[in-house]
């Protein structure tokens, strides 16, 4: 039985990764969050990257003003390695990029329970592109990849919900 304080349990879990997790997974995380409040979707969200660079560093100043332009503050997240752990804690694990995608294929335990995939596999008519990745450019790609994570988000929303 639930009471008015008790939470929903989550539908599912889902991790966003990328290089470093300054960039496009929290963007992707922020994403799916509103997506998922929107729909009145509970959901565990996360984000982690396969590389160590920025262990504990919020995110990228440019990623934090992209998700401030759409009403979101992602400063407090702090980016984390992908650890094996994560193989039996979500049942999604996204990657941004094929390059991702590889190392967490390198990386999952033989027992792993997440199913693994592309963030655009989810989007239709995207299927095996990766997100663009801002870091080296200015802000309009991050603009780009914030419109990419949050199609993303929505189709992923619909997919969890059963409405795909």
């Amino acid at each position: 039985m639930m009471t008015s304080s008790s939470r929903p349990a989550p539908a599912a879990s889902v991790l966003f990764v990328c290089l470093g997790n300054i960039c496009r997974s929290p963007l992707a995380e922020a994403a799916l969050r509103e997506a998922a409040t929107k729909a009145g979707l509970a959901l565990e969200i996360d984000s982690a990257g396969t590389g160590s660079w920025h262990i504990g560093k919020a995110p990228d100043p440019r990623s934090r003003a992209e998700a401030r332009r759409h009403g979101i503050d992602i400063g407090h997240y702090r980016a984390r390695q992908v650890s094996p752990a994560d193989f039996a804690r979500f049942d999604r694990i996204i990657a941004m990029d094929a390059q991702n995608l590889a190392d967490l294929e390198a990386l999952a335990p033989a027992d792993a329970h997440g199913q693994l995939s592309l963030l655009l596999d989810h989007v239709p008519g995207r299927e095996g592109e990766d997100v663009e990745d801002p870091y080296f450019g200015g802000e309009e790609g991050f603009a780009i990849t914030w419109d990419q994570v949050r199609r993303a988000a929505d189709t992923l929303v619909r997919e969890l919900a059963g409405q795909d």
